[in-house]
């Protein structure tokens, strides 16, 4: 009897028991990643609609309409390949399968969203200069003024761009707390089965 009793034991301690609701942490994997994609669509179709513009417009322009327009389509070459990247890159990404790296990809995609957004206040300080450079003796005041106004313009948006995918993605923490439950002296992992 004793023998039965150490040899089940010993299976039941060797054994995995799937704990319910860790299925949530791979639909919260694959909402991040779809978002990421989305996003980074929405990125890729500013900019190619941006070049498109810009460069039939530049072409049938003059002065500083003509340099803004020359900027947009500059400046979203770029975009189109940080989209294309950032595309990639998330469709390549791997569905944690735990919940602590899956809250540390969750958490990595804001910050990244928040140091862009602060880049992006960056850009339309950096339009505002140029600008002002515009009024100076000896300055080529058309091609500032046209391409400060269009980094004002494309800061604004990648701003506006930023912040709205964070707010996105903050809106799934509730998600997230929900598959962490509160414990005696703080947080931790809620295992029902």
């Amino acid at each position: 009897m004793r023998l039965t009793l150490a040899w089940l034991l010993v299976v039941l301690l060797c054994s995995c028991a799937p704990a319910q609701g860790m299925d949530g942490v791979s639909d919260l994997n694959l909402a991040r990643i779809d978002h990421q994609r989305n996003a980074m669509c929405v990125l890729d179709g500013w900019a190619v609609v941006n070049i498109g513009l810009g460069l039939a417009l530049r072409s049938t322009t003059t002065g500083e309409s003509r340099r803004f327009h020359e900027m947009n389509a500059l400046w979203n070459t770029v975009n189109l390949g940080i989209a294309g990247l950032g595309y990639l890159a998330a469709t390549r990404d791997p569905v944690a399968t735990d919940l602590y790296t899956s809250l540390q990809k969750h958490h990595g995609f804001q910050k990244i969203l928040l140091l862009n957004a602060g880049l992006d206040v960056g850009y339309l300080m950096g339009g505002l200069y140029l600008r002002g450079r515009s009024g100076r003796v000896g300055a080529d005041g058309e091609r500032l003024r046209g391409y400060g106004n269009s980094i004002m313009v494309q800061g604004g948006f990648l701003l506006l761009f930023d912040l709205a995918n964070y707010f996105i993605a903050r809106g799934r923490d509730e998600d997230f707390r929900l598959l962490l439950g509160a414990v005696g002296e703080g947080v931790g992992l809620r295992v029902t089965f």
